[in-house]
């Protein structure tokens, strides 16, 4: 069914209040840890998981998605950093544009290399606008895709990227301040741009605490992604934290029936 996915996880906001997104870096720590936390996810309260990393290195990446599928019924989403990173075994991919950057690579020639590959897979694309902000240190995302951020203290800029990707027909906008950022997205820029757009808003990098991404969700983000905050051994029970604190509507109901 057309947009299937997308849909999926807009109705998951309104009836939790807020998404909460498991980022899957391929790149980063074992493959077993990464199988055994995508195995848990969806008992945790993930509504959905995002696969991608920004240099790949992983020859067999297919084979690593088609594990990763087998171990949950949650949508598996590409978040790739390139071409390289579209794979068969995906429910959809974020067919994103970086439009905070003037690189023509990430705005629209990887996009070009990839969608073939989109068409044959029958992927459910979900065009992103995606925007690097500023987070206090040089990400990894930054040096990859040779782009400046939008400086934190800029939020008007940011609003007027995040309405451009609308106004392009974009479905989502993604305000991201990198894997291991310093500081995360601030609040104050999550709300003036999700009171200037009528898509769901992404926000992602540097939340280290659920109560952190809880702020993201009443700031005004309809998703909060975290990935990094589970990669050492031992984390998988910190999971569940950060799903509670992404659905709002869902603690104020259990509290309530008690």
């Amino acid at each position: 069914m057309k947009d299937a996915i997308y849909n999926r996880l807009c109705e998951s906001v309104t009836q939790r209040g807020g998404g909460f997104l498991l980022l899957v870096d391929p790149d980063r720590g074992e493959l077993a840890e990464i199988l055994a936390l995508t195995e848990q996810a969806e008992s945790a309260g993930v509504d959905a998981i995002l696969v991608g990393t920004s240099f790949l290195m992983r020859p067999d990446f297919h084979d690593t998605m088609k594990e990763l599928k087998a171990l949950t019924s949650l949508p598996v989403v590409l978040f790739p950093g390139g071409a390289s990173q579209v794979s068969p075994e995906a429910d959809a991919i974020l067919f994103m544009s970086l439009i905070s950057g003037r690189n023509p690579n990430y705005l629209i020639e990887e996009q070009v290399k990839g969608a073939p590959f989109v068409k044959a897979y029958d992927l459910e694309a979900i065009p992103t606008g995606y925007m690097l902000i500023e987070s206090g240190s040089y990400t990894s995302v930054e040096f990859v895709s040779g782009s400046r951020p939008i400086p934190r203290n800029k939020s008007d800029l940011a609003c007027a990227h995040a309405l451009a990707a609308q106004y392009l027909g974009m479905k989502m906008v993604y305000l991201e301040a990198g894997s291991g950022a310093n500081h995360s997205v601030p609040d104050d820029m999550i709300q003036q741009v999700s009171s200037a757009i009528e898509i769901p808003l992404i926000v992602g990098g540097g939340i280290v605490a659920p109560d952190e991404a809880a702020q993201k969700i009443s700031a005004g983000a309809s998703f909060v992604v975290v990935g990094t905050r589970f990669e050492s051994p031992g984390s998988f029970e910190k999971l569940k934290e950060y799903a509670d604190a992404c659905h709002p509507k869902l603690v104020v109901e259990s509290s309530t029936s008690v």
